[in-house]
């Protein structure tokens, strides 16, 4: 039998060989089953924002006469805001570049003034104006709302910002498919991960630069937002250079399948806390959560924020580093398989 023709023992079947109808009915209840998993996963992570969306324990404050404010606690503390009381107006407004709480609302004699900070969720921001001016019309005040933290003035609805994420996203998952085909295998590892981390950086100054300078969508330092977004693009490629070193394409496939049907939804980069409480948390957990997170911090609120996420990324990038030195199933089957595909037959 030539070599062309011979079947390996775990490496699937010849080319003109028909399974037996045992087997050929596992395989297919396999991909069936599988699929459909992807399928439903895909459909929830997707679905989730919008059937599910909107304000989960959203941190605000509230400032103005104590019987008003203790009115308006009763009111609104629960499931969707999560009320504080603050002594002023500028109270306020310095908690929300804190990031203690993400809006509120000042009652004075001539009528509701709400604070929002657009660049924190767009989303929730909408959401805290709608509740303001409702109250305000109410009780047939005048509503004034006044952003704190907006985006810059060149994009103020932060559309470069909720873009760059996709872009960010194949920056992880296409140089690792692509440094695999340039130096496959094991023993090209410190070229995988040299090329990895070269690509992550050249990438991430050269979005940052696109989105700070071109499209002015984000403002702070662009130094400190371009390492931001290489370190999103690295804790994604090495990751993913692990999973392949480990367990092949399909550990390769399935890591990227998660982080871009996954992770990607649930990143919260519209305002995390739009989304239901466990689903956000676990959102930001991920590289793309974290990275948008990351970004945020350093470009609208002075970096405010930011350990969080950035010791997210190192993890995941420092977790990857570490599974690329653990032999794998692929090294210790390579061995064995080049020899029996050498062997006559």
């Amino acid at each position: 039998m030539s070599v062309e023709h011979r079947t390996h023992s775990g490496h699937g079947l010849r080319a003109d060989a028909s399974p037996s109808p045992a087997t050929a009915v596992r395989m297919m209840l396999g991909v069936v089953i599988g699929l459909t998993v992807v399928v439903v996963v895909m459909l929830c992570a997707f679905a989730l924002p919008s059937v599910k969306g909107g304000p989960h324990n959203v941190p605000i404050g509230v400032a103005g006469p104590q019987q008003a404010v203790q009115a308006i606690q009763s009111r609104l503390d629960g499931d969707a805001w999560d009320v504080t009381a603050y002594p002023d107006p500028e109270a306020i407004q310095n908690a929300i570049k804190r990031r203690d709480i993400v809006g509120g609302l000042a009652l004075g004699p001539n009528g509701v003034t709400v604070y929002t900070a657009s660049a924190a969720g767009q989303q929730i921001s909408a959401a805290l104006s709608a509740l303001g001016t409702g109250m305000a019309a109410q009780q047939q005040l005048r509503a004034t709302v006044q952003d704190v933290v907006p985006f810059p003035a060149d994009d103020p609805r932060g559309a470069g910002f909720t873009a760059s994420l996709l872009p960010m996203i194949f920056g992880g998952i296409v140089p690792a498919v692509a440094l695999l085909r340039l130096f496959p295998g094991r023993a090209n590892l410190r070229f995988q991960l040299t090329g990895a981390i070269l690509f992550a950086l050249v990438a991430g100054f050269s979005v940052g630069a696109v989105l700070q300078y071109g499209f002015g969508s984000l403002s702070g330092s662009y130094w400190l937002t371009a390492l931001a977004l290489s370190l999103g693009m690295a804790a994604l490629s090495i990751p993913l250079l692990a999973l392949e070193s480990l367990f092949g394409m399909g550990g390769l496939a399935t890591g990227a399948i998660v982080m871009f049907l996954v992770g990607n939804p649930l990143s919260g980069i519209a305002g995390p806390y739009w989304l239901p409480t466990g689903w956000a948390v676990f959102g930001q957990l991920l590289p793309p959560g974290a990275t948008a997170g990351l970004v945020r911090a350093i470009s609208f609120f002075d970096g405010t924020g930011a350990g969080g996420p950035a010791i997210t990324l190192a993890v995941w990038a420092l977790a990857g580093l570490l599974l690329m030195l653990v032999p794998g199933r692929r090294s210790a089957g390579a061995p064995q398989q080049a020899a029996s595909t050498a062997s006559p037959a």
